[in-house]
Parts: structure tokens; sequence; C-alpha cells
């Protein structure tokens, strides 16, 4: 079954023209759309499913600093700030709370990356606290478990995945902007070098900037127009249940880790644990997503071939007045791995036995995008003036949604940026530089 997600009503077409048009209605295309809104430029914010169906509402809602690489870390930190500020000028309900973060282990050097990234954050005013034994146990009573430490960010915090992107859709229309759903970008039109206008399936909208923030999507599109961006996908599954209390609201060992959502349900994962479904772009970028591969394959498993079904990674191309993938697969939906749901509700009976009182209320599946080093790729292309890329978020961009849609709309919009835009260009993966990656 899908994740739970807020529907809402959009028009069915897109107006002629505007100021800019973001391509990808996730939490990061719906924050870019809001804050180019909020400037008072003419935004059009397109989707070719619903606003928030894929990764957005499929993911476990946190909203951390707490062991973010070095370059994403101030995003991180302004999206904080940005999650609470949404809230308290909106009105609307997206589960936004600094509930703290907790992670619990038993492994000496585990425990030690987590005092590293203690210190290195200490250095750009970030608080974490390292937990004892004793202070592990009593943060982590719901386990019943000694543990020989760990450790607690107390200012981050959760949001609900079913609520945020179409709350932000919803506010971004409230300020003048438009949102079309079910209507997918096909790509876009040139003039002197310079972008033009984008097609969609319902026409063409005049325009001179475009921002893809397309998630899993966002390398095929590109290759419609020539750019080169190394991106790769995994599928990860996650399960739902309901009728626990005791629970801390956001946990994580290396094991399980649990969630709490409004409704009062608690999803369950295990950090990492995903399937890599097969595709020719996969093949592709092979040679650039191998040494992430080799570090992490304990957690990666062969998949299928439901990724070449569909159609999100594909290398063919297509052609603008008929219809795209995209329109043939509106919302990704791959199904969950059932060995891995079976593992992951065995695993938090384990640690947690309030959950044994429990039901499972659902399952689901979603495909995280994915750049070589685990950074998102932000920024103009410049080959085609006019074209932002927001995309290869590597399973952060809810987090750090807000922050990187504030960015975005500085970028597009000539503002000084939010944070230091150059860590996060595209550009880095053409050069020598891609592999190179933050120790944090």
């Amino acid at each position: 079954m899908p994740a739970p997600l807020t529907l809402i009503e959009t028009p069915a077409n897109p107006p002629k023209e505007a100021d800019v048009v973001v391509i990808g209605g996730g939490i990061v295309g719906s924050f870019t759309a809001y804050f180019l809104a909020q400037r008072g430029l003419k935004t059009v914010l397109l989707e070719k499913g619903r606003i928030g169906a894929e990764q957005s509402s499929r993911n476990w809602g946190w909203c951390r600093q707490q062991n973010r690489d070095a370059r994403e870390l101030p995003i991180a930190t302004k999206s904080l700030d940005l999650w609470e500020r949404f809230a308290a000028e909106t009105g609307e309900d997206i589960g936004f709370r600094r509930c703290g973060l907790l992670y619990l282990s038993n492994n000496e050097a585990e425990i030690a990356g987590w005092a590293r990234w203690r210190d290195f954050a200490r250095t750009v005013g970030v608080t974490t606290h390292m937990l004892t034994a004793a202070e592990a146990a009593e943060k982590g009573q719901a386990t019943g478990r000694s543990w020989k430490g760990g450790v607690f960010s107390p200012s981050d915090g959760i949001a609900d995945p079913s609520k945020a992107a179409p709350a932000v859709a919803r506010a971004m229309m409230k300020l003048g902007g438009t949102v079309v759903q079910n209507c997918a970008a096909r790509g876009v039109e040139t003039e002197g070098g310079r972008l033009s206008a984008v097609v969609t399936e319902r026409g063409t909208i005049r325009t001179k900037i475009a921002i893809l923030s397309g998630g899993a999507w966002a390398s095929s599109f590109c290759r419609q127009l020539g750019i080169r961006f190394p991106q790769a996908t995994i599928r990860s599954s996650i399960v739902a249940v309901s009728g626990a209390e005791g629970i801390p609201p956001a946990l994580h060992t290396k094991d399980i880790s649990v969630t709490s959502r409004s409704n009062g349900d608690y999803t369950l994962a295990i950090s990492g644990r995903a399937r890599v479904d097969l595709t020719a772009q996969q093949l592709r970028f092979l040679p650039q997503f191998l040494p992430m591969f080799v570090k992490r394959w304990q957690l990666l498993s062969p998949g299928g071939l439901k990724g070449m079904r569909s159609g999100h990674e594909t290398i063919s191309r297509w052609r603008l007045d008929r219809p795209t993938p995209m329109e043939h697969m509106r919302i990704l939906d791959p199904k969950p791995d059932q060995a891995t749901l079976r593992l992951i509700h065995s695993r938090a009976l384990e640690l947690l036995p309030a959950l044994k009182t429990t039901h499972i209320t659902g399952t689901w599946a979603g495909y995280i995008d994915s750049t070589p080093d685990g950074v998102p790729g932000i920024g103009e292309i410049d080959s085609l003036p006019g074209f932002i890329l927001a995309a290869g978020f590597s399973g952060h961009g809810f987090g750090i949604g807000p922050g990187a849609g504030h960015l975005i709309a500085d970028i597009a919009s000539g503002a000084e940026p939010i944070v230091d835009p150059k860590p996060y260009h595209p550009s880095r993966f053409s050069d020598s530089a891609w592999g190179k990656v933050s120790e944090f």
C-alpha cells in the first residue's frame, strides 16, 4: 500500500507564462516554490502525480543535524529554524516538533565516531550530548536493556511526511502561486542558448527559469537535455504500527530505527538497508557509485527488475509531443521487500517490548535517489543558463527541505544565499573531485 498522504486540490491546467517553473512537487520543490512565491515571483509548481506522493511521504520524517556531512550541516541547521518559522507564519499543521533524537549503541567504535562528530559540531555551534552507559539506559528505558553509550541531539526533531509537502504547496497557493498536479514536464525549450520555456503534457509555459527537483526522475530528465548527472536509487521498505506508548519519539540503533507519527502510529525501519533494483542508468554510473556500494555492501542487496519497469532510471530519449515515462508512471509506488519487512518487525519487537501489543497498520517502499558522495546537486547548469538542478538528496531531502528550498529560491532570484552554495554545485561530479567525501 502507498504511504499515508494528505491530498490537495489544484487547478487542472498550467498558465501560459511564469517567472519561475518548479518541476517536481516533493518537499524540496514545494519549499522552493513557497519561498519564490513569498518573494512575489509568479511561480508554477508542476507535479506529474500528487504533491509529496513519492519519497517525500515515504521517509522517516527526521529533521536532524546529528551526524550530518559537514557540507550539509549548515543547511540542516537553517532548516530546523525554517520548519518552525513556516508553521508559525502559515498556521499549517506539518507535525514538526523538536523532540530530540536518541541514538543508542553497544559498539564502542560507533560511539567513538559519534563523539568525533560531537567535537566537530561544537566548532559550528551545534549541541550534541554524549550519553554515559547510565544515561543511555535511562533515556532508552523503553528497551529494557543496558547500553554502553549513546548520543542525544536535543534541538533536532521530526515532522510528518504525510502532511508536510501538501501543506507547503497549499501555503504557496495562498501566496498567489500555482500548483498543477497530474501534469508532467516533458522538457524545455531554449532561445539563444538560454532556457525559454517548459514543455508540459498540457501545453508550454514561457519562462526564463526552470528548477528541476525531480527526485528519482532527475537524472533521466537531465539526459534529455544533454546534461550528465550521476544518480542512482535504492528501494527502502518501512513498517507502520499502532497502539504503542512510552517509546521515544525518535530512536535509532544499528538494528532498528523507530519514529512516532502525528496520528499515533510508529514507523519502523532499518537504517541503510535496501534493495538495489537493476537499471540501465545504474550500470551507466556504476564506476562512480561502486565505492559507496562497496562500503554499504552488508546493507544493500540485489533487487529485481522493478526499477526498469518503473522507468525513472531510463536512458532512452523521449519526444516532447508524446507521452513520456513519467506519464506512464505517475507515482513511484514500488512493492516493499517482504523479507525486509519481516526482519524490521521482528527486530523492533525484540528491541521494544511495548511494540508486542501493537498491530501493523501499513507497509510501503520508496526509491531514495543518491549521488556518489551522498550530498545533493544544487545549482544552475553552466551549459543551459536558466536551468537549475536540485536533486540527489540521498535520503536527506525531507529534513533539509526548507533550507534547500530557501537556497534554491535564493539562486533563482539572485538573493544572498542562505548558506554557501558552492559545496552543492553539480559541477563537482564532472571533475576529479567527485569522489571526495567528508569525514562527517
